[in-house]
């Protein structure tokens, strides 16, 4: 049996749509649910398998995209929002009742990725997202308890899902972040 990565790509990656126009997410309270409106597609899709993502129960990664600040409003029940972890880089905004991670934001302005918001677009029933496209900090499972020695079931399944696993981000998302850090030193002139 092939090892589970997350419910949305066990069974293959879907394509998502150039034309897709946004859509709602919400949390999984079965009344007064978290609604988080995007317009606009997402970039970015990735699995990730860093310990502070939410995951759905059983999953190993979550998938997670990003989607500009301003494309991303919370539009029914904010009351119930608040920051998991206050120290984190990315403050990520759940659900009180059910957990569920609906935003995650980055405050601090000198950040490379200031700007984009993170979002679970498993939490939509519209279909159109962009389809993940790689898996990011792989390695980062055996924190939550993964054996280390079914890493390589692991790298494999991800390669065959079309998932290219970095123990980081994917090189363009490295390069701008290196790029934002020689601008902001003054090694690379701004644009």
């Amino acid at each position: 049996m092939a090892v589970s990565i997350h419910p949305s790509v066990d069974n293959g990656v879907r394509p998502g749509r150039a034309d897709f126009a946004g859509g709602k997410l919400r949390c999984k309270c079965a009344h007064d649910q978290v609604e988080v409106t995007i317009s606009g597609n997402t970039a970015h899709n990735h699995a990730c398998g860093c310990t502070k993502c939410w995951k759905p129960a059983g999953a190993n990664f979550s998938v997670v995209a990003v989607a500009p600040r301003e494309n991303v409003t919370v539009t029914a029940h904010p009351e119930k929002l608040h920051i998991v972890d206050a120290s984190a880089t990315i403050q990520r905004h759940a659900c009180k009742d059910c957990g569920v991670h609906m935003y995650g934001r980055i405050e601090n302005k000198n950040h490379p990725f200031y700007g984009l918001d993170f979002v679970h677009t498993e939490l939509s029933s519209e279909d159109g997202w962009a389809a993940p496209g790689f898996a990011a900090f792989v390695s980062s499972i055996i924190e939550s308890g993964f054996p280390p020695s079914r890493m390589g079931e692991v790298r494999a399944r991800l390669t065959e899902l079309g998932l290219t696993p970095y123990d980081c981000l994917s090189p363009p998302l490295m390069d701008a972040i290196a790029t934002h850090v020689a601008k902001a030193s003054g090694k690379l002139a701004a644009a």
